[in-house]
């Protein structure tokens, strides 16, 4: 058995719950508090941050901490369904594109729009700063003509077909989408995208996430939009 430590929010460990999903990988999902700093948590990383998979399966006990390490496992211990590209090149542009979203996307968006909207109400720490907030949808609306730009010429982020930089994307996007702040009709090439992402039997658990005391957009859950 393999059990996740997450949270429900969390961009990194929706990375992971969808590629156990696509991979068809029995697990349990364990939620966490990351910032009330939970024992049990950081026994298994002392930095005390989701997502940790802890792997039974096979006999013994392996801990592997944070998405990147966790995908990679993920990705060699059950090659299938590659979610990587098979040449060189293709694979270099999908993990660039992995980097991209976890390091670029993540300062330049989640650090203004999730801080502001859940993570300062969590901890207690005021009201959401507007300034703040143009901020981060300003920095989103960048992303998204970046991502168009992409998909005029790809059906998938990195290349023809679906790969963990979609995957990684996706997750970004979905806790945005989650608070409303995604203006898709803006931008359809990446609407078309997401829908097709969004239709995927993986995605659904993400799609029935309900944050207590934040509840999703609308539309976060419509198919369709």
């Amino acid at each position: 058995m393999r059990t996740l430590h997450f949270w429900l929010l969390d961009p990194f460990s929706r990375q992971v719950r969808l590629v156990l999903e696509e991979k068809s990988l029995r697990h349990e999902l364990q939620l966490e508090v990351p910032w009330e700093r939970p024992d049990d948590l950081l026994s298994l990383n002392p930095a005390g941050t989701t997502p940790v998979l802890i792997d039974e399966s096979g006999g013994g006990r392996r801990v592997i901490v944070e998405s990147r390490a966790i995908l990679e496992y993920l990705e060699e211990t059950t090659p299938s369904p590659c979610l990587l590209p098979g040449g060189p090149a293709e694979r270099a542009e999908a993990r660039r594109l992995m980097d991209w979203f976890d390091r670029k996307y993540d300062g330049e968006v989640n650090a203004y729009l999730l801080h502001e909207k859940l993570e300062k109400r969590a901890q207690g720490l005021g009201a959401p700063d507007p300034a703040a907030l143009r901020a981060g949808r300003e920095h989103l609306r960048w992303h998204l003509d970046h991502m168009a730009w992409l998909l005029e010429a790809r059906d998938g982020l990195a290349g023809p077909r679906y790969t963990l930089a979609d995957i990684a994307a996706a997750a970004h996007l979905s806790c945005a989408d989650y608070l409303g702040d995604v203006p898709w009709d803006e931008f359809e090439p990446v609407k078309q995208w997401y829908s097709r992402v969004k239709c995927r039997p993986a995605f659904r658990g993400l799609l029935a996430d309900k944050l207590p005391g934040v509840p999703a957009a609308a539309h976060y859950a419509d198919l369709d939009f």
